[in-house]
């Protein structure tokens, strides 16, 4: 089973074009062999979880939102399972701990640090262009010496599918 992290804007810094764009990549890429890590909260989240659950290859337990808080309330409604973690911000290093690869689009400083801690982990984090934030920025960008390539530019889904299928 392979765990792919969802990282990007909450609802504040969601726009409508982002959102539609998540619900369109949810429906796409859920297979019966994946699952999907997220922060569990709206915006970019919630958007893809919400495509995920529309496929006709979802099933239940394919949606994890590791929250913030100590309660899990506050998940969005397309979330499976709920992991209350009363960590806060501190959450973002287990998204992106626990995930295999990382679709990033938009953000702002919350994806700016599970891109970072992506960076300092390994981890490869597929970057889309099309929206404005620290996803668009850093795409195809080193970090710091110490790696190469790891946050690599996408422009559609079907660029995303491939990275995804061929890693």
């Amino acid at each position: 089973m392979k765990k792919i992290g969802i990282i990007g804007p909450n609802n504040k810094m969601c726009s409508k074009e982002l959102y539609d764009f998540g619900v369109q990549l949810g429906q796409q890429i859920a297979t019966n062999n994946r699952t999907f890590i997220c922060g569990g909260l709206g915006g970019f989240m919630e958007a893809v979880c919400k495509g995920v659950k529309q496929s006709t290859d979802t099933f239940n337990g394919q949606t994890i939102g590791v929250l913030p808080d100590d309660t899990p309330e506050k998940a969005n409604p397309f979330i499976d399972t709920a992991v209350v973690t009363g960590q806060g911000l501190a959450r973002n290093l287990i998204i992106v701990q626990t995930a295999e690869i990382i679709i990033a689009a938009g953000g702002g400083a919350g994806t700016l640090s599970e891109i970072a801690f992506a960076w300092q982990l390994e981890k490869k984090v597929l970057c889309v262009t099309l929206f404005d934030g620290w996803a668009k920025k850093l795409a195809g960008k080193n970090l710091d010496g110490r790696h190469n390539g790891l946050l690599i530019p996408v422009n559609s889904i079907v660029e995303i599918l491939k990275h995804i299928d061929n890693d």
